[in-house]
């Protein structure tokens, strides 16, 4: 059993301190966040991810969780530091790294008394050197002390997808890390030991070019799987068809998961780690036509359904989801939400209904969209589908809930719908239904 610190009590910081002392560890979550705290020592999820309640009620209650905002507490009685704080875009598109330094400034000061080995594990998504050029001095500087001798570190960087990140936790497709120390490697080497795939034990920067890659890599096969789609239909085929036949090709490792026109990617990963590494090859002055593209097509798929919509000729809308993937309450660069918004600049009216996110507005309020694009969410909500159904002039269709299927079928048959993520796939452009590439 290791004793482990986690800081930071976002997606990846909750459902790592949740799965770890559901796997026999003692577990202190801290978080500046006297919300998150409180939420956590009830043993309640402070986010909406498929069974993650659960588990921190059963950390709660075996006692290997605890929920802290006191960092010398946390250091003080663990051995090991996970960092798994955000790291937001800012206005240039580079990393905001203001909750990495403080952390590391905590941690450094925090360790400058104490007498035993502790390994800093970072966690949070980088662009490669930031160990080496941020973290790792900060920490030295506040400890006082040499890492690899004085303390340890390592980068191990996640592969979650919200919604089903506790599965992802639990068969890992990929696993990578980086660490200077002997105590590191061989905790992080533990930490996977019954994981069904290879372990990359590689330097901090490459771990950390890694998750950046697989990022790309992903939001890449989205918006390529969208252009494809758009021109299917064009042609009169079926981009879904289309798709299925390359997806067969399983010696290039395709994933289908992203291989499936739709709407655009969002969420709290995908766009702000595409503009970090742009700007990273900015500043190395290396040319990244595809990266731009990248960008430059998601947004159009966004223009794309906001035409749509605008010569359905609405005047109220009914917009079926507004987070960024189904599942979950995150309205972290939702393109929904950028939907929603263009339509409100262009006196569209627009209701919304979103099981996850009209449970997180009914517990904590306003509060919790006042920094969106969206502050006045909460009115916006409808909490009966066929209350939007039969308001609205025009129904989009963002997010797919499969209790949703069979009535927004019926009323596509009688009224313009504009479908972003395709509830069936025997459904095709005709008549009042029509889908964004299908």
């Amino acid at each position: 059993m290791a004793r482990i610190s986690v800081f930071g009590i976002g997606y990846v910081g909750a459902v790592a301190a949740a799965c770890l002392a559901r796997d026999g560890h003692k577990v202190i979550a801290v978080d500046t966040d006297e919300t998150k705290v409180d939420l956590i020592n009830r043993g309640q999820s402070p986010l909406v991810e498929t069974g993650l309640g659960n588990l921190i009620a059963q950390g709660i209650d075996s006692d290997r969780l605890f929920a802290t905002s006191d960092a010398s507490f946390a250091i003080d009685q663990t051995d090991v530091s996970f960092i798994c704080v955000g790291t937001p875009s800012d206005p240039s598109g580079a990393l905001d790294l203001t909750f990495i330094k403080e952390v590391s400034r905590q941690i450094g000061q925090e360790l400058r008394d104490k007498d035993t080995m502790h390994s800093v594990v970072l966690r949070s998504t980088v662009l490669p050197g930031t160990s080496d050029d941020v973290c790792l001095p900060l920490i030295e500087r506040h400890a006082g002390k040499t890492a690899g001798r004085g303390f340890g570190f390592g980068y191990y960087p996640e592969f979650l997808r919200e919604g089903s990140a506790i599965e992802d936790y639990d068969d890992a497709g990929l696993v990578v890390f980086g660490a200077l120390d002997e105590a590191t490697r061989n905790f992080l080497h533990m930490l996977n030991a019954t994981q069904d795939c290879c372990l990359h034990e590689v330097g901090l920067r490459t771990a950390e070019m890694v998750k950046y890659t697989s990022n790309s890599w992903r939001a890449t096969k989205v918006t390529f799987a969208n252009e494809i789609g758009n021109i299917a239909k064009a042609c009169g085929l079926d981009g879904h068809e289309v798709m299925d036949i390359l997806c067969a090709d399983h010696k290039v490792s395709m994933s289908p998961k992203f291989l499936r026109p739709g709407f655009a990617f969002g969420g709290s990963c995908l766009p702000k780690d595409i503009r970090a590494l742009k700007h990273l090859a900015d500043r190395t002055q290396t040319p990244t036509p595809l990266l731009s593209a990248v960008l430059d097509a998601n947004d159009a798929q966004v223009l794309r359904a906001e035409r749509m919509v605008r010569e359905s000729g609405a005047h109220h809308v009914g917009l079926v989801g507004v987070s960024f993937k189904p599942g979950t309450d995150d309205l972290r660069e939702s393109p929904l939400v950028d939907l929603a918004a263009r339509l409100l600049g262009q006196g569209i009216n627009v209701s919304i209904y979103d099981p996850f996110v009209a449970r997180i507005a009914q517990e904590q309020g306003e509060d919790r969209f006042r920094k969106s694009k969206l502050p006045q969410l909460k009115h916006m909500l409808v909490q009966d589908l066929a209350d939007l159904v039969n308001e609205a002039d025009a129904l989009v269709i963002g997010n797919f809930y499969a209790e949703t299927v069979e009535i927004l079928r019926e009323a596509s048959v009688t009224k313009p719908t504009i479908d972003l993520t395709r509830l069936r796939r025997d459904m095709v452009s005709t008549g009042t239904y029509e889908g964004i590439c299908w």
